[in-house]
């Protein structure tokens, strides 16, 4: 038995026998045919779809991107659109019909409920990991408790980073591709430029380390993050 019936016996795809560039098709409905399948793929797929992964359909000319765009183009108007967020593409319906579908649905399962503190500190971790939970209390001027940040990685929004080379070597924690799906980062140079805001006077990192972050916050953090007694 030949190599590439073995393989389709396994139910794997044969490369070989794949066609990707079309040549036997004019030049439009070649194209035409590359969109039908790069959308098919992305819609078909449970998660956003790198670049990699749809150049293995397409000819080896084709641009994705400019692919990508003429699909969008396309759906233009439509309630749906084709997403550039963590890392690859994906089928997402726009924001205006959010409303309408919980309604209708529910609200989706992957969607996360986060505090105000919690996103607070999920966006600070964002834009300064590594990051260490102690730098992250003395960000906000109060202790982050271990509960809160428990519930980030519960969430799969921010996971273990390197050690600090601080004394005692602590954990630093870092964002994921949960994070950035779930705010429809592409990657996190899609975050609002931090030195953009510093520039402005808006944030200043040396002013978080030294407590001063919304010197009029709310009481109601203490019951909203979670303040941690003992370490």
């Amino acid at each position: 038995m030949s190599e590439a019936v073995r393989r389709r016996g396994k139910g794997q795809p044969d490369d070989d026998l794949f066609d990707r560039e079309l040549d036997h098709l004019p030049p439009e409905a070649r194209w035409r045919e590359w969109m039908h399948r790069v959308e098919a793929t992305i819609f078909a797929a449970s998660e956003p779809v790198g670049r990699d992964t749809l150049a293995r359909i397409v000819g080896k000319s084709c641009s994705i991107d400019l692919l990508i765009d003429d699909i969008r183009e396309e759906l233009r108007g439509r309630p749906y659109d084709v997403v550039a967020v963590a890392g690859g593409w994906k089928h997402l319906t726009r924001p205006a019909y959010a409303d309408a579908i919980r309604t209708a649905v529910g609200a989706d399962e992957r969607t996360v409920d986060l505090s105000q503190s919690e996103v607070l500190v999920l966006l600070t971790i964002a834009y300064f990991q590594p990051i260490t939970r102690a730098e992250l209390s003395s960000f906000f001027g109060k202790e982050i408790s271990r509960d809160l940040i428990g519930n980030l990685r519960g969430f799969g929004l921010i996971a273990s980073g390197p050690r600090s080379p601080t004394p005692g070597a602590p954990y630093t924690y870092v964002t994921t591709k949960a994070f950035l799906l779930q705010f429809g980062f592409d990657t996190l140079r899609d975050l609002p430029d931090i030195e953009a805001l510093e520039d402005a006077g808006l944030l200043s990192k040396e002013k978080l380390l030294a407590g001063d972050i919304m010197p009029g916050f709310s009481s109601d953090w203490e019951e909203d993050a979670g303040v941690a007694g003992d370490e």
